[in-house]
């Protein structure tokens, strides 16, 4: 069941970066700006707050050096802001600054842009290192840290749970899959805290054997959050030990402190993501809670289901339990609506963004999920009312069992009464010595009773006359309508169980990905560099020797009036390309409007311009003029449409 969800984790942590809630809505001094004299600070504004680091600015000068800046801080003391202090006597040329924060929801951010003082740099002959963004291997572990954490949160409260409410014959079965979660639980929670510092700075896992990063992830939000886990597995593990030894596994003072203690467990998550930042924080936290835990009792009760079945196959627990699966799959779809509403923002997020098709896939496999589970509702059913016959014979014949039982002490002690009263009637001669008082059954110097007549007993009532269409009644023969019963079951729940695995799989990637709401409203926001386009084109164009390179043309917002420009050009195999010039213009040819210029410039791996103004809508030219040598260009046109 772990495997599936593990080696697509693995390949989704390794094709993708990591996303963070936090968005970049604007920058000061601006993206390929160019002021007439130095700037005192750099201010960074987000779509919503972001915790600081010692590293959060590195300013690189035109050569490529650092430069050394002031302490981190926030800007008129808004927690949605970073703003680091420059020195003064910054020389001409063109900056770099790279910037990492935390998200509030406990994943960093970054990014870099760069402003020019008096005029930009020349074309650098390599491009500036901006600091490193994130480590694949430590991205790797602390995704599937993330994952396995969850999988056992579920496993531990689902088997809990199922205990509590299901009420299993046997729960030694069960001991088996509580303890793993609970170790399970403990070993990611510790690997979490361990690699919190490298996955923040993106460094190697090696730095997490830095004492003073350790130090500073227990003081900071997440690494309190992952504390207060660990410390709230203590009490878990001491209630389990309890219920385990006093066999109180089903008291309500138990059930009372174990859901406190769910509770709690999920409250560690529910502050560490996408529900602790952005809109309605105390509602979205309720619902992460409740998402949370309807998970773990729906795919940690169908694990303890599987290993009942196995065991000790009962009807009743089954029945039970698909009445408490509803009732979580009821709570799913419910704060799952909400929660999607929250992320998306629109429907055009629901396909636009990773976000949205995440949630899509997330969608349809529960979809899957939901109809095993309604095939197993259906093989439930149907294995109840097979024993439904079984078990009131079962209860009939203890009746009967107890009813004979009761017959037999009532004739032994009207024997025993028969025997008083005769020893009563006969005369005792005088002087003779007391008549001897019956002796109990077992003494070994009584004489054994006199047998009286025999009396007659009926037969048993609990061996109802068969038929031969009838299965078998006797204790403990194999019934083979229930047995297939069972084992359909069993498949159905297994199906349910991987499936859901791979639903929580994917919903650990989503608790690391921007939600459509914060890129709608990033890109609403026009951030630095336009990074989030409105329209793109794909220009082809000749390099001669049957070979063509492509030029990906970017227009932010894509609509009338001010809009930023950005070209990257691809050579043949699909790498990037570098090109002495590249020369972009736009006409109106129904209105006779252009050509207007687009003023590209080289920023060493793209070009852009920061102002291209096109004053009307409709169905504009747009020519590009690729020189490919010193003194060979080639000019393709392209049409795009231009929105009010």
């Amino acid at each position: 069941m772990l495997l599936g969800p593990l080696l697509v984790l693995l390949l989704l942590g390794g094709a993708t970066s990591a996303s963070a809630h936090a968005a970049l809505e604007s920058t000061d001094p601006g993206d390929g700006s160019v002021l007439g004299r130095a700037p005192d600070r750099v201010t960074l504004t987000f779509s919503e707050s972001v915790g600081l680091r010692d590293d959060s600015f590195r300013v690189l000068d035109p050569g490529g050096h650092r430069v050394r800046t002031g302490e981190a801080g926030r800007a008129g003391g808004r927690s949605d802001t970073a703003r680091v202090d420059l020195p003064a006597g910054l020389g001409e040329g063109t900056y770099t600054v790279a910037w990492r924060v935390v998200s509030a929801d406990s994943h960093p951010a970054s990014g870099a842009f760069t402003f020019s003082v008096g005029k930009p740099s020349a074309a650098a002959s390599a491009p500036v290192d901006a600091g490193p963004s994130e480590d694949p291997l430590t991205a790797l572990l602390h995704k599937t840290a993330r994952y396995l954490a969850y999988l056992a949160a579920a496993l531990l409260i689902g088997v809990a749970a199922f205990v509590a409410l299901c009420r299993p014959p046997d729960t030694t079965g069960l001991r088996r899959p509580l303890a793993a979660g609970w170790w399970t639980l403990l070993g990611t929670t510790l690997a979490l805290l361990v690699l919190r510092a490298p996955y923040e700075a993106g460094t190697g896992p090696a730095d997490a054997l830095d004492a003073d990063a350790l130090a500073g992830t227990l003081t900071g939000r997440s690494g309190v959050l992952l504390l207060a886990r660990l410390a709230l597995l203590a009490p878990v593990a001491l209630l389990l030990t309890r219920a385990a030894r006093d066999g109180r596994h089903r008291s309500p003072w138990a059930t009372a402190t174990g859901s406190v203690l769910a509770v709690a467990l999920a409250l560690t998550w529910s502050a560490g993501e996408h529900a602790s930042a952005g809109l309605q924080v105390p509602l979205a936290m309720t619902s992460f809670v409740l998402h949370l835990l309807a998970t773990a009792v729906w795919l940690g009760g169908l694990v303890a289901l599987l290993t009942t079945l196995r065991t000790t196959p009962d009807a009743a627990t089954a029945a039970r339990f698909s009445r408490v699966a509803l009732t979580s799959v009821t709570v799913l779809v419910v704060t799952g609506v909400y929660q999607s509403w929250r992320g998306l923002g629109s429907w055009p997020a629901l396909t636009g963004t990773t976000y949205g098709r995440l949630l899509l896939a997330k969608v349809a496999l529960v979809a899957v999920t939901l109809t095993a589970a309604a095939v197993s509702r259906r093989w439930t059913a149907s294995l109840a009312n097979a024993a439904a016959p079984a078990r009131r014979e079962e209860r009939q014949r203890d009746r009967d069992r107890e009813r004979n039982l009761q017959r037999d002490r009532d004739r032994d002690r009207d024997r025993d009464r028969h025997r008083e009263r005769k020893l009563e009637r006969e005369p005792i001669p005088a002087g003779a010595p007391p008549a001897p008082q019956p002796s109990a059954p077992d003494s070994t110097n009584a004489e054994p009773p006199t047998p009286g007549p025999p009396t007659p007993v009926p037969p048993p009532l609990c061996d109802p006359p068969t038929t031969p269409g009838d299965p078998p009644t006797t204790p403990g023969a194999p019934s083979t309508a229930t047995d297939a019963l069972r084992r359909g079951l069993r498949r159905s729940v297994l199906v349910e169980a991987v499936v859901a695995a791979v639903v929580l799989m994917i919903t650990t990637v989503l608790t690391s990905t921007v939600p459509g709401r914060a890129a709608d409203e990033a890109a609403r926001s026009a951030p630095a560099g336009g990074m989030l386009p409105a329209s793109v084109t794909d220009v082809p164009f000749d390099l001669g020797a049957s070979a063509r390179g492509t030029v990906q043309i970017t227009l932010d917002p894509g609509r009338t009036g001010d809009n930023a420009v950005q070209a990257v050009v691809f050579g043949p195999d699909g790498a990037l390309a570098a090109v002495p010039e590249l020369r972009l213009s736009f006409t109106l040819p129904d209105k006779d409007v252009g050509p207007i210029e687009a003023r590209l410039v080289d920023r060493g791996g793209y070009w852009s311009a920061n102002t291209l103004t096109l004053p009307l809508p409709g169905t504009w030219t747009m020519r590009t003029t690729v020189r490919v040598s010193e003194i060979d260009q080639v000019t393709e046109s392209r049409r795009i449409r231009i929105e009010r």
